[in-house]
């Protein structure tokens, strides 16, 4: 895996819109946000582009994500927010050129489709974290600066990764290289030539939002019958934010305790990164981790995703 170079204040951070429009207030408290972590935001006005549910045409947010590529100037790139689009740009980039310049890519939900393209596709190392819309933007409530820091400006592992909701669903302890994000865009990359395609002994991290639990059950059924599951060493779910039945009869979190009970590695439920009620942590996806499912679960990582 290809790692990226370490953010330091004063970098340049390129703000791009590959998926869905988003509230002006919202980006400008992000954009606030990104300044006061010591960054510069750089961004053009077709980040505003409107086209239906996406944020713009095809073309331009693809060109927007090269031209952060190509930029020398630009040392990170971070989403503006997910809903949906990522996954049409990704025929348009080009895998040698993202190796060329390996940057931090910052992102969640939608944007999996691109965490999936550059780690499963590319070879480098990529980060589930904050996006503007509803994270940065609120600051510490939204999301975990502490772990932020950690992954994308020390060229040292992360260390111990946990949150007072986590629990251990199945015993154990494993490691592996981590790879994952949102349920509903893991899935529906295969049959594509951007599929998700982790190697044997990986750790698996799935994170979802309003599916009912039905809905995550024909999707862990699905990731059983790929074979993807049966590579896992381990499982590390996010909190389900809004998964419960509306009745309240149903909880996602029994749904997934049944789906995992004879899953052979540690399982977690409750890790705060991504959708969640939380501020959510940021995870570098792509570098070997632990997963200790016990008294005290956590996850460890044990590499650094930065040089």
């Amino acid at each position: 895996m290809l790692k990226p170079r370490a953010l330091a204040r004063g970098d340049r951070l390129a703000v791009v819109a590959p998926a869905s429009p988003f509230r002006r207030d919202e980006f400008d408290q992000g954009i606030d946000e990104i300044r006061s972590l010591g960054f510069i935001p750089v961004y053009d006005d077709s980040v505003f582009a409107r086209d239906r549910y996406v944020a713009g045409s095809r073309d331009a947010r693809a060109a927007a994500l090269r031209a952060a590529w190509r930029d020398g100037s630009i040392a990170g790139i971070v989403g503006v927010r997910g809903g949906y689009g990522s996954a049409q740009v990704l025929p348009l980039l080009d895998r040698d050129e993202i190796r060329r310049t390996p940057k931090p890519l910052i992102g969640y939900s939608d944007l999996t489709a691109l965490l999936t393209f550059l780690t499963i596709g590319c070879g480098v190392i990529a980060f589930h974290g904050p996006m503007l819309a509803g994270r940065l933007g609120r600051g510490a409530a939204g999301y975990d600066v502490q772990s932020f820091t950690k992954a994308v400006c020390r060229p040292e592992p992360a260390g111990e990764l946990t949150g007072s909701a986590v629990e251990s669903l199945r015993a154990g302890e494993a490691a592996g290289p981590l790879f994952g994000g949102t349920l509903t865009q893991l899935l529906a990359s295969l049959a594509t030539p951007f599929a998700f395609d982790p190697p044997q002994g990986y750790v698996l991290f799935l994170d979802e939002v309003r599916e009912r639990p039905y809905r995550l059950d024909r999707m862990i059924t699905q990731l059983c019958q790929t074979g993807l599951l049966a590579r896992a060493s381990a499982v590390v779910i996010g909190e389900l934010p809004e998964c419960d039945e509306p009745s309240g009869d149903i909880r996602a979190r029994d749904v997934m305790a049944t789906l995992f009970r004879d899953f052979p590695g540690p399982v977690l439920l409750g890790f705060p990164s991504g959708h969640t009620i939380s501020p959510a942590m940021t995870l570098p996806l792509g570098v070997s981790c632990r997963v200790i499912a016990d008294k005290h679960p956590r996850m460890v990582i044990e590499e650094s995703a930065v040089v």
